[in-house]
């Protein structure tokens, strides 16, 4: 599979994020791409809340994920939206962060709403509730592609590695791990995380990241990765935004599984502890 990954700086524009995002699909698909892979808030990025609730829509309007739907098709090209806000689509009104899989027809194949939310308060004073303003999803998904099956997740997911056996467990052999990581846990964590996540699992990850500094006043860290089974880096895209593409061989996972069959090894354990 030949991954095509744009690395982007999101702005509070999604007219512009959208645009973006097409362009790019018309660049993958004529450098022979077989799927685009965005990253987390792809459509649109912004911490301001009030400008934020002006200016999303659910799903049935939404013009991003209209714009990428089009582009699919156009492009003969399968496209990952990472994730775009979205409101109106929870009854306890909070907005959704939701990932499409969109097919080479344009059809919307899997949607997966963020699990695990970001709720802490950082040493440097930045303060993160995504609690407050996004509901998490409750559905673990996965989807099949041409290629492989893919386990969808989002950020912060990567953090918590029950998701990923879940994943596993149903046959995925790919795990998206799309982001907006902040720069200081980026630089603690995002490799270290994401090749965990590969060799625990025998899979390949594909993480495609927000970038630099962005309209809301926000920085993150960039660093696209695409791991191999075994923890090897495909790719990393550094700091600087576009477009980057990857030959990913899937046989890698066999022969991978094959030498560390942790998988094949894995116990299900009972939920109580026994202490002593």
């Amino acid at each position: 599979m030949r991954a095509a990954i744009f690395q982007m700086t999101s702005g509070i524009d999604p007219a512009a994020n959208a645009a973006a995002i097409a362009d790019m699909a018309a660049r993958a698909s004529g450098e022979g791409a077989d799927m685009l892979f965005t990253p987390e808030m792809a459509g649109y990025l912004d911490r301001d809340r009030q400008r934020a609730a002006a200016t999303l829509r659910s799903e049935a309007d939404d013009p991003v994920l209209a714009a990428l739907r089009e582009a699919a098709a156009k492009q003969g090209l399968w496209v990952h939206l990472g994730s775009t806000p979205l409101k109106d689509e929870r009854s306890d009104g909070r907005w959704a962060n939701r990932s499409f899989m969109i097919d080479d027809r344009g059809e919307i194949r899997a949607r997966y709403d963020k699990i695990h939310l970001f709720d802490v308060d950082l040493a440097t004073g930045e303060s993160w509730r995504e609690s407050s303003v996004y509901g998490p999803g409750e559905q673990v998904v996965a989807v099949d592609t041409p290629w492989a099956r893919m386990g969808l997740s989002v950020c912060y997911d990567m953090r918590f590695p029950d998701l990923y056996r879940a994943l596993t467990n149903a046959g995925a052999t790919v795990l998206l791990m799309p982001a907006a990581f902040t720069v200081p846990t980026g630089k603690a964590h995002w490799h270290i995380l994401l090749r965990a996540r590969a060799i625990e699992a025998g899979c390949f990850v594909i993480a495609a990241a927000q970038t630099g500094h962005h309209a809301d006043g926000r920085d993150t860290y960039g660093h696209s990765l695409v791991v191999d089974p075994w923890g090897d880096l495909v790719l990393d895209m550094g700091e600087q935004a576009g477009l980057a593409l990857a030959e990913i061989d899937l046989s890698r996972i066999e022969d991978v599984r094959g030498r560390v069959p942790a998988l094949a090894n894995r116990r299900s354990l009972p939920m109580d502890v026994t202490l002593s």
